[in-house]
């Protein structure tokens, strides 16, 4: 193994001195718009329009393999980006909330999505992944055509509530998400080992975001899902300001500690004018499957009470079942294995709701599940 370390200056130096083909020209100074290195990783983002970027392709490529070739380089990531990065040391002033619930100015980025919403949590724990991989499993069980983004670059679960595996194909250097469930899906998951810490930096985590936007052959959609992890960080805000969202749903628990976390992030959402599609209650009450006695372990109704406090919607409340948790483990999401459960009826009627929040109402009736 090599002990020559790289870093930005010999990455930055190497992207300077790098010759374009066919025609030998460097890569113009502002054409560089970021470049991260940890540990041998190298990720580079070349800034330029959407129109000209199938013609940038060829020097996307080119570039990421004379990197790979650097002594010291472990694995190269070359991204086209149409949004330049803000610099670290000059945050950006927040913008003031919209009393109109407006979203974030329109992007190029992901623009053959008709509605991005995003699922969202204040701390982890609460099950996020697990109604989000269920919402966007409900919204296909209606006729919608639906993307499932995993943004949990650190803590990426999709692959395995999917029960999808392997990498993905690639076509013309662009990835082509899987197919699951009636779900277009693709996570960072999907190209690491699930044993894989992911020991990066915000550039590095921010680049890999863009990556799974904009280079993934994400095809027409009615409605994309995105997983977001937990908190208020950097992704969440990535994501406001660089694709257009249509809004945000807040999923908790009903005890006031994972409330008191859901209130910064319904904060978070309205500083950055996307609007909150509204409150999950996730977890709301145990029934026990012997007897059926209903035990409410976290408390119940906490998630309604915010919601009408801080004037947004209601979306449902999703029960503790033991079956949510074995279908999220085997891969078969609860919406699809079980369509008839009260489970899956709870998933719908959020799924329902949200539709509602959107204005992207089903176009296709779906089998309307009665629970006696």
């Amino acid at each position: 193994m090599s002990d020559v370390m790289i870093d930005e200056v010999k990455i930055r130096a190497a992207v300077r001195a790098f010759r374009a083909p066919p025609d030998n020209t460097p890569i113009p100074e502002a054409m560089i718009d970021s470049i991260a290195v940890r540990d041998g990783l190298v990720q580079v983002a070349l800034l330029v329009t959407r129109e000209e970027a199938p013609r940038r392709e060829p020097l996307r490529r080119a570039l990421e393999a004379a990197l790979s070739l650097l002594e010291g380089v472990k694995n190269v990531v070359v991204v086209l980006t149409s949004q330049r990065s803000a610099p670290a040391a000059q945050p950006q002033p927040q913008p003031q909330p919209d009393p109109h619930g407006a979203s974030a100015p329109a992007s190029t980025i992901l623009g053959q999505v008709g509605a991005i919403v995003a699922v969202a949590s204040g701390k982890g724990g609460v099950g996020k992944s697990t109604v989000a991989v269920n919402l966007a499993a409900a919204l296909a069980a209606t006729g919608k055509r639906v993307g499932l983004l995993d943004a949990d670059i650190y803590g990426p679960s999709l692959p395995r509530m999917l029960g999808t595996s392997g990498r993905p194909e690639m076509v013309d250097n662009r990835v082509i998400p899987f197919e699951a469930w009636g779900l277009q899906a693709i996570s960072i998951g999907h190209v690491v080992s699930e044993e894989t810490a992911m020991v990066w930096r915000g550039p590095m985590v921010l680049n890999a975001l863009m990556q799974l936007m904009t280079q993934v052959e994400w095809p027409e959609l009615d409605v994309m899902v995105v997983d977001l992890p937990p908190g208020t960080g950097d992704i969440q805000l990535t994501l406001a300001q660089r694709v257009k969202l249509a809004g945000a749903v807040i999923v908790s628990t009903p005890q006031d500690i994972a409330l008191a976390d859901a209130r910064r992030g319904v904060s978070m959402f309205r500083q950055v004018r996307v609007p909150v599609l509204g409150i999950v209650e996730n977890m709301s009450y145990f029934c026990c499957p012997n007897c059926g006695t209903r035990t409410e372990i976290f408390g119940h109704g906490g998630a309604r009470a915010e919601a009408e406090r801080i004037g947004v919607p209601f979306l449902g409340e999703i029960p503790l079942l033991p079956a949510i948790r074995e279908t999220s483990d085997a891969g078969t999401p609860i919406v699809v294995s079980a369509p008839e459960s009260e489970a899956a009826a709870a998933f719908l009627a959020v799924a329902e709701a949200v539709a509602r929040e959107v204005g992207a109402a089903p176009a296709k009736a779906g089998p309307k599940i009665v629970v006696e």
